[in-house]
């Protein structure tokens, strides 16, 4: 199960939208072994394709050294599809071995006013030199809570 805060929904819904028709991509990091998400760390698609991403491998160097130095991890690792539902497809499974344990979120952008928010696991699989293979998809549930205060 994925808990998210409200705004932080808000935030990877915005960027989807402000930059389809393209792919949006980016990651929410947390406190280490946590599993709390909690720091919204849009990253530019250098594909900018709107069947297709990869994150900016300068943004990307510059993410690991920043993620390490605040003892953090990638909670979540999370794009848009812009004229499909929002499921990983076979290319998102092959680069998930970017953060095997994270929360895999998806926003479908190819309908104008509702939003597909959806989170997935992959689990299991094997790395083969290209991506990761033979992975499963497995669906949780997102519970989006209000900030405390």
């Amino acid at each position: 199960m994925l808990t998210i805060e409200r705004a932080l929904v808000d935030q990877i819904v915005a960027h989807a939208r402000a930059d389809h028709p393209d792919e949006a991509c980016g990651v929410v990091t947390g406190p280490a072994g946590e599993d709390r998400p909690v720091r919204f760390i849009p990253m530019t698609n250098a594909e900018r394709s709107p069947t297709f991403y990869k994150f900016d491998a300068a943004e990307l160097f510059k993410l690991d050294r920043e993620v390490d130095d605040r003892d953090e991890e990638i909670v979540i690792v999370y794009h848009s599809h812009t004229a499909t539902e929002a499921y990983p497809s076979r290319t998102d499974v092959s680069y998930s071995s970017y953060a095997p344990d994270a929360h895999y979120v998806l926003v479908s952008t190819r309908d104008e006013t509702e939003v597909e928010f959806r989170s997935y696991r992959i689990v299991g699989g094997d790395y083969d030199g290209n991506g990761r293979v033979g992975a499963e998809v497995v669906e949780e549930e997102v519970v989006v809570v209000e900030p405390e205060s």
